[in-house]
C-alpha cells in the first residue's frame, strides 16, 4: 500500500513505479526522442509510438494504439462527442470529460504528500511537486529564463518574445496570443458564467470566483483567517500577501532600482519602466502599448472614433 494516497498494489515493482509519481522522478528516459517517464511500463508504451503503424494520414503523428489513432483523428474531424451537463463544454475522450467535471464537483483526489494541497489529475500534482523539488528543466532560449513546465516555456516565448496574436475575437476585433486569454475575454461579450454552485443558482465567469462563494455563502472549502485583523480569504496566496502588508515585508525587489513590491506581479508591472518593450498591440490603429491595462483603455477610445461604440455598450 502506498504511504502517501493508500492505493494498494499487488506487485512491489508497481508499488515502487506508483511512489514515484509523489516523488516526482522521472527516470526512465526514451532514446530516441530524450522524454523522460516515472516507470519503465511507460516507457516501453511510449515507444510503440516510434515504431507504431497507427500513422495519421492528415499530420502523420504515429499512435501507439488503433484506439488512440481513433481520438487524435477526431482534431482533424472536429468531433467532440463527450459533453459537460453543468456548462455544456465538449471533449474529444470520456478522461477529458472528468477531469473536467472535477471543476463543479470540486473534487480533488490527487494530494501533494509535502503540503496536502489537491488537484484535480496526476499530471497537474507531478508540475506541482516541481515547487517543492525546484526542478525547472525548461529554459527559454532567448532569455534563459527556467520554467517547470514545456507549457509554460512555449507560453513566455509566445508572449514576451513574440508579436504574433493569432487568436482574435470574432465581436470586436482584439487579438490575444493564446487560446486561453481569448476565451476570458469573449465572457465579456457573451456573459457566460460556466462556473456553477452546486447549492444555489450562481454563476461565475472565474473558477476563483465560485471558490469565494463556496466559503463564504456556503462555509465550504478551506478559510485563511488574518489573526491580527481577522480578515478571511479563499485563497491561500492572497492570504499570505496580505500578511505581508501587516508586516510591512516586500520580499520582490527589482534588479534596476532600489523599489521593492508585496507581490511578484507589482514586480513585473513596476520593471515596465525600466524597459522599452511594448507587446501589446490595438488591433485597430496598431499601436504598441508595455501594459494591458493601457492597451484597453486605448481600444476603447479607438474603436469610439471609429464608431464601434455599440461594442462596449454591454459592459
Amino acid at each position: 500500500m502506498c504511504t502517501v494516497c493508500d492505493k494498494r498494489f499487488t506487485k512491489k515493482g508497481c508499488l515502487n513505479d506508483h511512489k514515484l509519481i509523489h516523488s516526482g522522478e522521472k527516470s526512465y528516459s526514451c532514446t530516441e526522442c530524450g522524454k523522460c517517464f516515472v516507470s519503465q511500463s511507460n516507457l516501453s508504451h511510449h515507444k510503440n509510438i516510434h515504431t507504431s503503424k497507427y500513422k495519421c494520414t492528415e499530420c502523420g503523428k504515429c499512435c501507439g494504439t488503433g484506439d488512440h489513432l481513433a481520438v487524435h483523428r477526431r482534431i482533424h474531424a472536429g468531433e467532440k462527442p463527450f459533453e459537460c451537463n453543468v456548462c455544456s463544454k465538449r471533449f474529444r475522450t470520456s478522461d477529458a470529460l472528468k477531469k473536467h467535471s472535477r471543476i463543479h464537483s470540486g473534487e480533488k483526489p490527487y494530494k501533494c504528500h509535502v503540503c496536502s494541497k489537491g488537484f484535480i489529475d496526476s499530471g497537474v500534482l507531478n508540475v506541482h511537486m516541481r515547487v517543492h523539488t525546484g526542478d525547472k528543466q525548461y529554459k527559454c532560449q532567448f532569455c534563459d529564463k527556467c520554467f517547470s513546465q514545456n507549457a509554460n516555456m512555449k507560453l513566455h516565448i509566445q508572449r514576451i518574445h513574440s508579436n504574433r496574436r493569432p487568436h482574435e475575437c470574432p465581436y470586436c476585433g482584439m487579438k490575444f496570443s493564446t487560446k486561453n486569454h481569448l476565451t476570458g475575454h469573449v465572457r465579456i461579450h457573451t456573459g457566460a458564467k460556466p462556473y456553477s454552485c452546486r447549492h444555489c443558482s450562481a454563476g461565475f465567469t472565474w473558477p476563483v470566483q465560485l471558490k469565494t462563494h463556496l466559503l463564504k455563502s456556503h462555509n465550504e472549502g478551506t478559510c485563511f483567517t488574518c489573526q491580527i485583523c481577522q480578515m478571511k480569504f479563499a485563497v491561500k496566496g492572497d492570504y499570505n500577501t496580505h500578511l505581508r502588508r501587516h508586516e510591512s515585508v516586500k520580499p520582490y525587489v527589482c534588479n534596476e532600482c532600489p523599489m521593492r513590491f508585496y507581490r511578484a506581479v507589482e514586480l513585473k508591472g513596476h520593471q515596465l519602466v525600466h524597459t522599452e518593450f511594448r507587446q501589446f498591440c490595438c488591433s485597430l490603429c496598431g499601436q504598441w502599448f508595455k501594459r494591458k491595462s493601457s492597451v484597453k483603455f486605448h481600444f476603447k477610445k479607438c474603436s469610439e472614433k471609429l464608431g464601434f461604440n455599440n461594442i462596449f455598450s454591454a459592459q
